[in-house]
């Protein structure tokens, strides 16, 4: 478990990978293929599932490309097939279907402890009974490096996380930051071209883990390697990712760069698990010239981005960022759609305040307005007007 991993992927999205039949655990593998027709794939799950059962799978159809230098995060809930995918990078588990590809190499015969893969765990999985060095000298050791060529990596390791000063001490005399800090000198110490994460921040503390984030990001873009991150924390994802892959039922419903997931789900539940999301149900009246009115059910309308919607009469979830929702009228643009609403509450958070107000049907629409010199703060049962700009608001599919 101490061995390095890596990869690079191509995707295939749940809309798509639906109509392939997900227990087919027979299916004939395609040629692997590279990101957006790229040549530059250093990981590949070519058409790879997965089953422990014979019967339900637990990852289906995976068609993923990860380029070299970059950071990729698998996110979702539990149970979503983001662990899985990583287990199966590493060699930890083996693929039901399909065909796994790091640096054009097959790997799924390869042992793990031969596939030059840094892993970092969530537990740190550090030997107790060794000291830090120990710690960071075994991976060497089993590559057969000599003594000075240790040492002189130990060292360079422990420098890049600050921890120079601890190569005497054992894990257990060590806080859960630099024990963290210590698992992740060991994947880095044998300079291996892709580092696996497996939620390895999960056990620290608020304000430990953020500052961990970007320790770990600064690292990847200094020493340019791959890496693979798995997480079930949105926040975590959208500040060190390059992109993500979120994960659900076994499936990417999305792949794209952290600002596009956020600004432009391509579904409702990208949208929902993605940062905090208003939704209106409604139907579509009409679509013209790349905008949908949707009528909502209690009988406005509203203009948004159809997104998942092509024809009149079809159900929609409007999905709107509750940023981007105003009640002062000068901070909105001239053509912003306004609708009737109603305080529920109002709750401060320090740098914003986050207002919870009936509109439309929903008793849950929020608006976060920024803590600023002269904020008009809203009181509870207060009826107001608010306001959002039309390509703010973009009409997904129901969940």
């Amino acid at each position: 478990m101490l061995q390095g991993f890596g990869f690079s992927l191509s995707h295939t999205s749940g809309k798509t990978a639906e109509k392939t039949g997900e227990t087919n655990l027979a299916a004939p593998m395609a040629a692997p293929m590279a990101a957006n027709g790229r040549n530059d794939a250093f990981v590949v799950f070519d058409h790879v599932q997965k089953s422990y059962d014979g019967v339900s799978l637990v990852v289906k159809d995976l068609n993923l490309s990860i380029a070299k230098g970059e950071f990729l995060t698998m996110l979702g809930p539990s149970g979503s097939g983001k662990t899985t995918c990583l287990m199966m990078l590493a060699g930890f588990e083996t693929a039901t279907n399909g065909e796994i590809l790091l640096d054009g190499r097959p790997i799924n015969q390869v042992p793990p402890h031969k596939r030059g893969i840094g892993m970092v765990f969530q537990n740190y999985a550090l030997f107790p009974h060794m000291t830090v060095g120990e710690n960071l000298a075994f991976p060497l050791e089993v590559r057969g490096m000599g003594k000075s060529e240790r040492e002189e990596k130990i060292k360079r390791a422990l420098d890049m996380v600050q921890m120079g000063a601890f190569a005497n001490r054992r894990p257990a005399q060590l806080s859960g930051g630099q024990q963290q800090r210590i698992a992740l000198a060991r994947a880095l110490v044998f300079d291996p071209k892709l580092v696996l994460m497996d939620e390895p921040l999960g056990a620290l503390d608020k304000q430990l883990r953020e500052h961990m984030q970007f320790e770990i990001k600064h690292l990847h873009e200094s020493l340019g390697i791959t890496v693979v991150y798995v997480t079930h924390d949105q926040g975590e994802a959208l500040t060190m990712s390059d992109r993500i892959a979120v994960f659900n039922d076994g499936r990417i419903q999305q792949l794209a760069p952290p600002s596009d997931l956020y600004e432009r789900p391509n579904n409702s539940f990208v949208a929902q698990f993605i940062g905090e999301n208003n939704r209106l149900e409604g139907t579509v009246e009409e679509i013209r010239d790349g905008r949908a009115l949707v009528r909502l059910g209690t009988g406005e309308l509203i203009d948004a981005t159809p997104v998942n919607v092509s024809e009149k009469g079809q159900k929609t979830l409007v999905s709107i960022r509750p940023e981007r929702v105003e009640f002062k009228n000068d901070l909105l643009p001239p053509d912003a759609h306004m609708i009737e609403a109603e305080v529920v509450e109002v709750i401060y958070m320090g740098d914003l305040f986050r207002t919870v107000l009936k509109v439309a049907g929903s008793d849950d629409f929020v608006i976060k307005s920024r803590n600023t010199l002269g904020q008009r703060v809203l009181v509870p049962g207060e009826k107001i007007k608010i306001g959002w700009a039309p390509q703010d608001a973009r009409a997904l599919d129901p969940i």
